[in-house]
């Protein structure tokens, strides 16, 4: 018998199984037998051919060889001289072996044959315009290729990562202590312990003033400066430093206690200005703090209150209750008083906080608004 692994295959295999089938018509079980064997064993040469064309993808080549070994018996077992060619039934059965083995064993997952096949088109797609383009193609144009809805190619895309995973029990580097890449996994994660805390500091946020929640917003999601922070909001960088501090306490206070205290800053529900009648005039008793927010909202409450005096009584104004004065409040007192100069009602101050009256002083107004 020739060697087949030297000659034409598809000429070669063709007269062996001709020969074959001619011999198994008068030969009995145990001939019958040894012909197949000797048939096979002759055109093992030609599916180790078939196996070796897919090299290269991830499987050994002698695992892909058994297989299309297997494909070859199977085509022997099941070849009918009458229906044609035995070359070109054995090229359909054993690279249908081949392909089936690539889509039963090579898949880290299990992804339906047709989906297999869209991956296969998606990996040649994009080498190919990897190669054109000079760069990574992007999903619109893999989708204009093949012709597809972009969402195809996304799912196939991500079929495709899923062809080749790695196991938990791989050794870890190049270590002799034998650790295995699942050593890794499920060690404690420490931020688990801080979702409470996120979950409390969210809701806690909610309650602040959109001031405070915008400069809190600046300085730690923004990662600005207290300088940048203070052009970005027309303040001083000092008044800057006084909010965050006052803000991070509250934050502090209301996580550590059940009910969140009383925000009494600009902008929060302690803020207002209640004004009662005195013996010789007004008096309006402001809580809070005064700034660029809220100047305007006191004045015009000052103002309306300074309209119910009338002439020649006084308007007492009553700053026990703020804490911080800035350089809006300043102007807004200087303000209110020439009005009420001019309404002929005599406005002074009282319950001067110490740094509130230290503005004042800085300033020039204590000496005109108080007695």
């Amino acid at each position: 018998m020739p060697d087949t692994d030297q000659l034409e295959p598809f000429e070669d295999l063709d007269v062996l199984a001709d020969q074959y089938a001619r011999a198994r018509e008068r030969a009995d079980a145990r001939t019958l037998r040894r012909l197949r064997d000797d048939f096979v064993r002759e055109a093992l040469p030609f599916a180790g051919r078939l196996a070796r064309r897919y090299r290269g993808r991830g499987e050994p080549t002698d695992d892909l060889e058994q297989v299309a070994r297997l494909g070859l018996v199977k085509t022997v077992d099941r070849y009918d001289p009458e229906r044609g060619s035995f070359t070109a039934y054995a090229i359909l059965t054993i690279t249908g072996e081949i392909k089936r083995h690539f889509r039963d064993h090579t898949w880290g997952v299990h992804v339906p044959r047709g989906q297999q096949d869209r991956v296969l088109e998606f990996v040649h797609a994009k080498a190919a315009l990897t190669s054109e383009l000079a760069r990574t193609p992007t999903v619109a144009e893999l989708a204009q290729r093949l012709g597809v809805e972009e969402a195809d190619v996304l799912g196939a895309q991500t079929s495709a990562a899923a062809h080749s995973t790695e196991s938990l029990n791989a050794p870890l580097g190049d270590q002799q202590n034998g650790a295995e890449v699942g050593d890794l996994f499920g060690t404690l994660d420490g931020d688990l312990n801080l979702v409470d805390d996120r979950t409390t500091v969210e809701a806690l946020l909610c309650e602040l003033p959109a001031r405070e929640r915008r400069l809190l917003a600046l300085r730690f999601w923004g990662n600005l400066s207290q300088v940048e922070i203070a052009e970005e909001l027309g303040i001083s960088q000092m008044h800057v430093s006084r909010l965050l501090s006052r803000a991070l306490t509250w934050l502090r206070e209301a996580m550590l206690s059940d009910t969140p205290p009383a925000w009494t800053g600009a902008g929060g529900p302690e803020h207002r200005v209640a004004v009662t009648t005195a013996p010789d005039g007004v008096r309006a008793a402001v809580h809070g703090e005064i700034d660029r927010d809220n100047a305007n909202q006191v004045r015009r409450e000052l103002l309306s209150a300074a309209g119910t005096c009338g002439h020649g009584r006084r308007l007492i104004v009553d700053l026990s209750g703020v804490p911080l004065l800035s350089a809006a409040g300043i102007g807004m007192l200087n303000g209110v008083h020439s009005v009420a100069q001019g309404r002929d009602v005599r406005m002074t101050v009282t319950g001067l906080q110490p740094y509130v009256a230290r503005v004042l002083a800085i300033s020039g107004l204590r000496e005109v608004l108080q007695d």
